[in-house]
């Protein structure tokens, strides 16, 4: 069992190094980190390279989850007790190559769409409070990072509510557990917004994001 929740990790870091936004970048003649905000997600590909790269980089971050979670839920342990922890021990890997590549001196992307990939991928319903949640937030603020940590913040909760009295204690308090480490390191990669979010210097939607 742990060498299995081991390889979920290891597999999940290597396919959360493949860094769209920069890929995408590369084929615009550019290195995205060191345009904009820096950072090499979907917020910044739309701000430095337009629509269309954005879009791109957002479902290739996105589906580098999705997929493996699927594959991991109908093809490789279907049906098990412990199929969704494996499936958030993976994701968690995928978010920590995503943020942290170490072939990119550990200088990645966010991880907000690699978490929406994996939460969808366990539990689609997730996608409905999600993106709602986003989406008000979003248009009410103007700022992307603070829809992107609250919609966020549903992660954890939703497993708590969802989840609660479905499988053993063990397997259910690890569930949580990991699901908080999507948060944590969705925060510790947001920390500059945040400061800037409480300095009233954070770019808002529409805004070029300044070098």
């Amino acid at each position: 069992m742990v060498l299995k929740f081991i390889v979920c990790m290891i597999i999940g870091y290597a396919l959360g190094c493949f860094q769209t936004g920069f890929i995408v970048g590369k084929a615009n003649k550019m290195d995205i980190r060191e345009h904009g905000s820096g950072n090499a997600g979907t917020t910044n590909a739309f701000r430095t390279m337009g629509k269309k790269a954005g879009i791109i980089t957002f479902l290739g971050d996105f589906l580098k989850a999705f997929i493996p979670i699927m594959l991991i839920k109908y093809v490789i342990f279907p049906g098990q007790e412990y199929t969704e922890l494996l499936e958030l021990v993976f994701g968690a890997g995928c978010v920590l190559g995503h943020n942290f590549p170490f072939y990119l001196k550990f200088k990645g992307g966010k991880g907000i769409a690699v978490t929406a990939g994996v939460f969808i991928g366990i539990d689609p319903w997730i996608a409905i409070p999600g993106f709602l949640i986003f989406g008000l937030v979003a248009f009410i603020s103007k700022y992307v990072s603070l829809a992107s940590l609250i919609a966020v913040s549903i992660c954890p909760i939703w497993i708590v509510v969802t989840r609660f009295g479905k499988f053993s204690t063990g397997i259910y308090a690890a569930m949580v557990a990991v699901s908080v480490l999507f948060l944590a390191s969705a925060i510790i990669r947001h920390y500059p917004n945040i400061k800037r979010l409480m300095n009233g210097t954070e770019n808002k939607i529409g805004e070029k994001a300044k070098s």
